[in-house]
């Protein structure tokens, strides 16, 4: 095995946890509800928006903040949540350029 097949192997690795993290839908709901507000939401909001329980929320928010999808800001006495995708994105970004760089055949036409 080439070393580059072995380094595009280990992105995906590195990557499961980030691809893992998108498959709930919840999750997706939370990243894209956090898209469209800018300036953050509280738990409470969240949980109103997405019909989902306060613990159910905060655990995803939990697993989002994790892998880098979220972060939060303190106003006053509550935690506000925003959207710090970039690093994940990048990552991600990183590993599909590199699989495109090995596995695509130069003489077909890509995306």
């Amino acid at each position: 095995m080439s070393q580059q097949t072995e380094q595009i192997l280990q992105q995906f690795k590195e990557s499961i946890p980030l691809l893992d993290v998108l498959t709930d839908e919840n999750r997706q709901a939370i990243i894209m509800l956090l898209a469209q507000h800018k300036s953050g939401l509280n738990v409470n909001t969240i949980a109103e928006q997405i019909n989902l329980s306060r613990p159910a929320v905060s655990h995803h928010l939990k697993v989002l903040k994790q892998s880098g999808f979220v972060n939060f800001e303190k106003k006053s006495v509550e935690n506000y949540y925003i959207l710090t995708v970039r690093k994940p994105l990048e990552q991600l970004k990183s590993l599909i350029a590199a699989i495109e760089a090995q596995c695509i055949n130069p003489d077909q036409q890509t995306i």
